[in-house]
Order: C-alpha cells, then structure tokens, then sequence
C-alpha cells in the first residue's frame, strides 16, 4: 500500500499549525492528504455560529479565521460532538474517517470516533490516546498521510512551523520515527 504513512503532529497554538499548514501548501504537499483536528470554541469566547455555504463551511469566532482557512484549503470539513473529547473542528480526509467510524460503530478498545479513525490509518493506539489527550488540552493535531517520502518531507517542514511533537507512523507498522 503506498499512502499508507502519515505524519501527525501536535501544535499548542492554532498560528503555529496555521503557519505549518501554509508552508506545507507553498512547498507543494497535496492538501487532499493534509487534515486539522482543535477543539472547538469555548462558551467565553463568544461563538455565534456555524454555518455551511455548500462545499464550505464558515464561523464566527475567537479562531474563525483559522477555520475558515482550514475549511478553504483542506478537503471537507465537519463539527462533531465525540463524547470523552467535547466538541471538535475537523477538516480535510480525517472527516471521511470518523464518519466511517460512526456509521460502521468501529470502536476500538474504549476509544472515542475520532480515536477509532486514527487507529484506522495505523496510529497506534497509545499514540491516539495523546492525541486525544492534546485535543482535550486545546492543542490542534495536524495529519498528513502519503507514501513514506511525503510524510517525511511533511515531518520536516511541520517541525519548522513549532510543532511540539511530529511522530511518522510507517504502513500500518504504527512504530513512531
């Protein structure tokens, strides 16, 4: 399987994944392999509401910029309610993934949809339950799958844009570099 790789990374700030989204656009990654999960909006920080214009999806916000550049530049875009990590903004294929954790009830092990479709492209579970950790701490986790020569040029310009961790998982093997 060739796009079986992925990069995951973990940024405490939404301009910091921002930034790493942006750098990896300019220097040619395929954004339909490129995902961002945050947690959404907390109540202080003044939410109006969401609102989908057809193919996009757009918000008022604290980070309504940041999604909306998200929603602009990845591929799909959702808001989903995961018991266990709260509400969370989801763009680009990571979408696909937990709808297809929902609809087909894959739950592994106790972990949440969003665990379940990160299990699913080969993140060990360990890994998920930081991940999922990071996003209840209003961290943003940024994915970008590919053949292993992608994710590894994603890894090193992800880490340009102050990740605080990158990890590449390898098909399926789910060992962190």
């Amino acid at each position: 399987m060739k796009d079986v790789n992925s990069v995951v990374a973990i940024f405490k700030q939404h301009s910091d994944a921002e930034a790493a989204i942006k750098l990896l656009q300019s220097e040619g990654f395929d954004m339909k392999k490129l995902s961002i999960i945050g947690r959404e909006y907390h109540a202080d920080e003044n939410v109006v509401g969401f609102y989908n214009t057809g193919d996009r999806m757009a918000s008022w916000g604290k980070f309504g910029a940041f999604w909306g550049m998200a929603w602009g530049l990845l591929f799909g875009s959702g808001l989903f309610l995961i018991p266990g990590v709260g509400t969370v903004m989801v763009a680009g294929p990571i979408v696909t993934w937990i709808v297809g954790a929902i609809e087909t009830a894959v739950v592994v092990g106790g972990l949440t949809a969003l665990g379940a479709a990160l299990y699913s492209i080969g993140i060990p579970k360990n890994s998920v339950i930081k991940y999922e950790t990071a996003i209840k701490a209003d961290k943003f986790v940024v994915v970008a799958h590919g053949t292993l020569e992608e994710v590894e040029k994603a890894k090193s310009l992800i880490e340009k844009s102050h990740a605080e961790e990158a990890d590449i998982y390898k098909e399926l093997a789910a060992s962190p570099r």
